[in-house]
C-alpha cells in the first residue's frame, strides 16, 4: 500500500563541529536531484556556508537553508553550525523542525561532543536519528558498536542501530538494513546498489537484528509476546513500531553512512520520507491549535547584501501569498531560501519556510498572522562568555556603528550589547572568541569600520580607616566671593553597604540650606577617588564648619567638599576593589579535574566544590569564584580541553580588595588612561 503523501517537512542537520554536516547537505540535495553536482567544504562552492564569514573559516557559522523533492515528498533541511559557539543557531532551527539528523563520527573519542545537543533534543521531545559519518574510512568497523556504547548514557532513549557493516578488507564498503534484511554497496555518485547478503556477516547480522527486535519490543506488547514466543513479526510489524518509535521520540534511529561517498545518503532520505513525523504532529508536540488562519513562527533573521532584513519564518497553518498584508506589516518579497539564493515564491503553503522581505519590527521568535496576535514558547537566548569592547575607526559612524550592531542582535541573539555608561565602551558579548571575530566581520561588511580591546574592568575603591579632615573654599576676585567651610569625617562602610551621607551640625554653623551641596559634592567627587575608580562602602559625616553671610553659596560649599575630600581621602588607607564572580562550569565527568584546575591556575580562583549536574547523566558542574579580570580566555582554555563542549555560566559575586604589583599597575594603567582622556 503506497504512503499518504505528506506535507512539506522541515529537518535540521546538527551534530559536533567537523562532523560532516555540510557535506552530508550537499548529497541529500545531491540525491534528491536539487542541484547538478557536488560542491566541497574546501573550494567553497557548497550550498551551505555560503556566507563570506564561513567561506573564509571553512565552518559554518549560521544555518544554511535547502528544500528539495524526493519521491514526491517536499523537504527543507536546515544545516546548522557545529561549534559550540554558535548553538544559537541550532536552538532556533529545532524549534521548527520536524525532526532532526544528528551526525557523528563512529568514533567514541569523540561522542561526548554530541552530548549537548542529544539532551537539547531530548528536552523538547524532538524526533532525531544518527547518522554515523565517514564509516568509509573505518579501519576497525568495531569502532561503530563502541561508538553506540558511548552514545547511548547520553540518550534516555534506545539507540537502535538499523544497518549492519559490510567490510571489503579493513573498510566498510556498504551496510544490510536490518528491517528489510537487504545488503547494499556504496555506489559514489550513485544510489548504491543491493547485493546479496555476505556469508561473511550473516550471523553477526541476524543477532543485530535481534537486538533492533528487542529494543523496540518494549514499545508494542504483541511485538514482544512474539518475540518471547520465538515468532518472527511481519515486515509491516516491524516498520510500524519502527515509525511510531521514532515520530514519538521513543527511539534513535542509528544509520551508517558516507556523506562524501553517497552512502546511506538515500536510506535516510527514505527513513525521513517513510518513519518521520508529520507537520501535524510536530504542531501537536509543540501545542499549536489546530486552525487554517494563517500562522507563521520566525526562527531566523538575516540581513542580505542588496536586498534587506530578511524574516525567515515556517508556515504552521493556511497559505501565504504574494502581496498579504500581515497584523505586523506587509512584506516587500515572498521568497524561498536555497542557500544564498532566494528563490521568488508566489505563494507558500503549509510546513514550508518563506523568506518575508523587510519585515522590520519583527524579530526572532514572533508569530506572524493576519489579525489576532498569537505567541508561542521560544527559548531565551543563551549567556554569553566572552567579550570585546569596540569603537568606530572613523569619527562621525557612530550611528551606522548602533545600526550595524542591531542588525547583529537581531540575526543571533546570543550576542548581548552592553553600553557601559561609567567607561563609555560599547561592549560586545558572545560565546566566543571565533563568534566575536564573526561579529566584527559582519559589522565591517555592513560598512563601519571599528576597533576593539578587552573591555575596561569595573573596579572599585574604597577606605580601610576613618579620617577627619577640614576643607575650605575661599575665592575673592572684585564684588562678592565664594566662601565654604566644611569638617568631615570619611568612614570605611561595610561591604556593600554602599556611599552614605549624613550630618551632626547643631547651632546654625552651616546653614540647612547648604547641607545639600555639600552631600551632592561628596556623591559626585566619589565617582572618582584617590586611586581614580569610582569609590564604594564609605560614610561621610559633616560634623562641622563655618559660613560667610555674603559669599558663601551652594557652589562654595560644594568645592570646599571636594577640597576635603582631595586632601582627607588619601590619608585612610585607600584600597583598590576587583569583583569577583561565581562562575559555575558544566563539563564531562571525565574533564571535572580540569575544568577546577582552569580555575585555581588563575590568579585568585576559588574552588567551592562540584557536584552531578542536574539531568545530565556523566556531567559535572564545577562551581568556583573567579576575579572578572581572568574572565577573558577561559572559555578558550575550557574548550580547548574538553572537546570543545564544555561551557560556563557566570555572575557577579563580591568585590575583593587586590593589593600588590597587580593592584599597581591597575592604577598606574588607571592614571595614564585618564590623563589621555
Amino acid at each position: 500500500m503506497p504512503k499518504p503523501q505528506s506535507a512539506p517537512r522541515v529537518a535540521a542537520i546538527v551534530g559536533p563541529y567537523m562532523s560532516g554536516k555540510t557535506t552530508l547537505l550537499e548529497s541529500l540535495l545531491f540525491a534528491a536531484n536539487a542541484i547538478p553536482r557536488k560542491g566541497t567544504v574546501k573550494e567553497g562552492n557548497t550550498v551551505g556556508d555560503a556566507s563570506v564569514e564561513a567561506k573564509a573559516r571553512q565552518m559554518s557559522v549560521e544555518a544554511s537553508v535547502a528544500t528539495a523533492t524526493y519521491l514526491g515528498e517536499t523537504w527543507t533541511f536546515i544545516d546548522c553550525p557545529g561549534s559550540v559557539e554558535f548553538s544559537q543557531e541550532s536552538i532556533n532551527a529545532l524549534m521548527v523542525a520536524d525532526a532532526a539528523v544528528v551526525v557523528c563520527e563512529a568514533d567514541p573519542t569523540r561522542a561526548p561532543m554530541a552530548a549537548p545537543i542529544l539532551k537539547l533534543l531530548d528536552d523538547h521531545n524532538i524526533p532525531h536519528t544518527i547518522f554515523l559519518n565517514k564509516v568509509d574510512s573505518l579501519t576497525d568497523p568495531g569502532k561503530i558498536a563502541e561508538t553506540l556504547r558511548a552514545l547511548q548514557p547520553m540518550s534516555p532513549h534506545p539507540l537502535v542501530l538499523r544497518e549492519y557493516p559490510i567490510h571489503a578488507g579493513s573498510f566498510i564498503t556498504g551496510y544490510e538494513e536490518l528491517s528489510m534484511e537487504r545488503a547494499f554497496k556504496a555506489n559514489p555518485g550513485h544510489p548504491s546498489d543491493e547485493i546479496p547478503i555476505p556469508d561473511s556477516i550473516r550471523d553477526e547480522a541476524l543477532l543485530a537484528r535481534q537486538e533492533m527486535l528487542e529494543a523496540i519490543s518494549t514499545l508494542d506488547d504483541a511485538l514482544m509476546e512474539k518475540l518471547l514466543e520465538e515468532q518472527v513479526p511481519t515486515r509491516e510489524e516491524v516498520f510500524a513500531t519502527l515509525t511510531r518509535g521514532f515520530k514519538g521520540d521513543q527511539i534513535v534511529p542509528v544509520l551508517l553512512g558516507s556523506a562524501d561517498k553517497d552512502l546511506g545518503v538515500r536510506r535516510l532520505l527514505k527513513l525521513l520520507r517513510h518513519e518521520g513525523p508529520e507537520p501535524a504532529d510536530t504542531a501537536s508536540r509543540l501545542g499549536i491549535a489546530n486552525g487554517k488562519e494563517v500562522l507563521l513562527q520566525v526562527w531566523k533573521t538575516l540581513n542580505a547584501q542588496h536586498v534587506g532584513k530578511l524574516s525567515l519564518a515556517r508556515v504552521w497553518h493556511g497559505e501565504v501569498t504574494e502581496g498579504m498584508a500581515f497584523a505586523a506589516g506587509r512584506p516587500s518579497s515572498l521568497t524561498k531560501p536555497f542557500g544564498a539564493k532566494q528563490e521568488k515564491a508566489l505563494k507558500v503553503g503549509a510546513g514550508e519556510i518563506v523568506a518575508l522581505g523587510r519585515m522590520e519590527s519583527v524579530k526572532t521568535g514572533d508569530c506572524l498572522t493576519l489579525n489576532t496576535p498569537v505567541q508561542l514558547p521560544w527559548p531565551d537566548p543563551i549567556q554569553p562568555m566572552t567579550a570585546l569592547a569596540v569603537r568606530c575607526a572613523k569619527s562621525g559612524d557612530e550611528v551606522k556603528l548602533s545600526s550595524a550592531i542591531q542588525k547583529l542582535v537581531d540575526e543571533d541573539p546570543s550576542y548581548t550589547i552592553e553600553q557601559n555608561a561609567e567607561t563609555q565602551e560599547r561592549v560586545i558579548w558572545g560565546q566566543g572568541e571565533i563568534h566575536l571575530k564573526v561579529a566584527l566581520d559582519r559589522i565591517r561588511r555592513w560598512g563601519v569600520e571599528v576597533t576593539f580591546a578587552q573591555p575596561t574592568i569595573p573596579y572599585r575603591e574604597t577606605i580601610r580607616k576613618p579620617v577627619k579632615q577640614h576643607g575650605r573654599y575661599k575665592h575673592q576676585s572684585g564684588g562678592h566671593g565664594a566662601f565654604g567651610d566644611v569638617h568631615i569625617e570619611f568612614k570605611p562602610r561595610q561591604r556593600g553597604e554602599g556611599l552614605k551621607f549624613s550630618d551632626t551640625i547643631v547651632g546654625g554653623v552651616i546653614p540647612k540650606n547648604y547641607i545639600p551641596a555639600v552631600e551632592n559634592g561628596f556623591y559626585e567627587f566619589a565617582k572618582q577617588g584617590p586611586l581614580g575608580f569610582p569609590m564604594v562602602d564609605v560614610e561621610a559625616v559633616l560634623f562641622f564648619g563655618s559660613f560667610h553671610t555674603v559669599d558663601s553659596s551652594e557652589m562654595a560649599f560644594k568645592a570646599a567638599t571636594r577640597v576635603a575630600m582631595n586632601e582627607g581621602l588619601p590619608q585612610c588607607s585607600p584600597v583598590l576593589l576587583e569583583p569577583i564572580l561565581e562562575i559555575h562550569i558544566s563539563v564531562p565527568s571525565e574533564h571535572t579535574s580540569k575544568a577546577q584546575k582552569i580555575i585555581t591556575s588563575h590568579r585568585a580562583g576559588q574552588i567551592l566544590g562540584f557536584d552531578a549536574k542536574p539531568g545530565w547523566e556523566g556531567w559535572d558542574i564545577v562551581d568556583g569564584y573567579l576575579p572578572q579580570s581572568e574572565l577573558q580566555g577561559i572559555i578558550v582554555e575550557l574548550r580547548s580541553q574538553t572537546q570543545g563542549v564544555g561551557s560556563f555560566t557566570w555572575s557577579f559575586h563580591h568585590l575583593q580588595e587586590l593589593e600588590g604589583r597587580d593592584a599597581e599597575k591597575v592604577v598606574e594603567a588607571r592614571k595614564k588612561a585618564l590623563a589621555e582622556a
